[in-house]
């Protein structure tokens, strides 16, 4: 699905003994950052509207940015790297593509392209360096699944695999690449919205699946879910609402405590609506959206307000610490914790 002021200071808050600073990045850039990958405290990469793609190998103290040739009016909503060489990255929209670069972004390869006026992918995620999976809004009342086993050197159509009619209205939100998450080396978590919110699970690589109820807010086009993030001991996040009323927040984020079965209410909630959610750690989280960012310290029972800065994806290292978070105009800031 289709979506989506700025302030430019330095930040400090304080969470009981943990305090944290908001600190800016870049801006002024021509480009609506949705897609986020953080590779280590040096490696980052960001991809947005305009064609544009963005590559620290600094923590975020320098940014490279590129635009592949013959793709510069795509809409990159989510990007994968691996190290500051290998960066895999795909377009919400029709026809649909998704590139590759093993040399830093200087050249991109075509790997996967789909021509089909109803295709729209909304986001991918790996569990390893070869094995990876996307998914796209139904066709014919069918979600879209693509797999990779190579790295993304080429993709399967697997959309079989998930054999089960969406309701009519349901689809994805390609708001910040992270309504797909992977886990371990086989979980896989798909969070869907519009008339119908649920979470589809596999827990084999996407070869089968189970569809679990999502209670948020849902119900119409601009409502539901559009992120979710897990941890390996089964506890969840889903975060979402209604992005035309951002700052209200009638029931926009869930918890789970059996891999996204059941999910029950926070005992105190974001403050609007969520477009992107990140554990820091097995009881730290991070939530973003278009009216601010929250942070919890208790694994998202309680929500504290951090600030009304505009952002649409958050994420943490995959080794590491660093913390980003990446909005319109080229917006990127980084969470620094600076100690007790």
């Amino acid at each position: 699905m289709r979506a989506f002021v700025f302030l430019f200071f330095c930040l400090p808050f304080s969470l009981l003994a943990q305090k944290y600073d908001f600190l800016p990045l870049n801006s002024g850039t021509n480009t609506s950052i949705r897609g986020l990958s953080v590779v280590s405290d040096r490696v980052a990469w960001v991809s947005g509207s305009n064609g544009s793609i963005g590559k620290t190998i600094d923590g975020g103290k320098t940014w490279q940015w590129i635009k592949p040739a013959g793709y510069e009016k795509l809409d990159f909503r989510d990007i994968e790297a691996f190290d500051e060489f290998k960066a895999i990255v795909m377009n919400a929209g029709s026809p649909a593509f998704v590139l590759q670069t093993v040399d830093g972004g200087k050249t991109w390869k075509e790997n996967y392209k789909n021509i089909d006026s109803a295709i729209f992918l909304d986001g991918m995620g790996f569990w390893d360096e070869k094995n990876g999976i996307a998914f796209g809004d139904p066709i014919h009342n069918r979600l879209q699944l693509l797999k990779t086993r190579d790295g993304g050197l080429n993709w399967q159509d697997v959309s079989d695999h998930l054999n089960m009619d969406m309701a009519p209205g349901e689809a994805g939100f390609a708001a910040s690449g992270t309504s797909i998450r992977t886990l371990g080396k086989e979980k896989v978590w798909i969070a869907t919205g519009g008339t119908s919110a649920n979470i589809y699970y596999s827990d084999n690589r996407g070869y089968t699946w189970k569809r679990y109820p999502c209670p948020i807010l849902q119900g119409g086009t601009s409502t539901g879910s559009f992120s979710v993030d897990f941890n390996e001991n089964g506890t969840g996040v889903v975060v979402g609402g209604d992005y035309q009323k951002d700052k209200e927040n009638p029931n926009n984020v869930l918890l789970t405590k059996d891999w996204g079965k059941t999910w029950n209410k926070p005992v105190t909630p974001v403050s609007g609506f969520r477009s992107g959610v990140a554990y820091i750690d097995a009881v730290q989280a991070v939530a973003v959206g278009t009216s601010g960012v929250d942070f919890s310290k208790d694994g998202g029972k309680n929500w504290l307000h951090l600030s009304d800065l505009n952002f649409n994806a958050v994420g943490k290292a995959k080794k590491g610490s660093l913390i980003l978070l990446a909005g319109n105009n080229g917006l990127i800031y980084r969470l620094k914790s600076t100690g007790k």
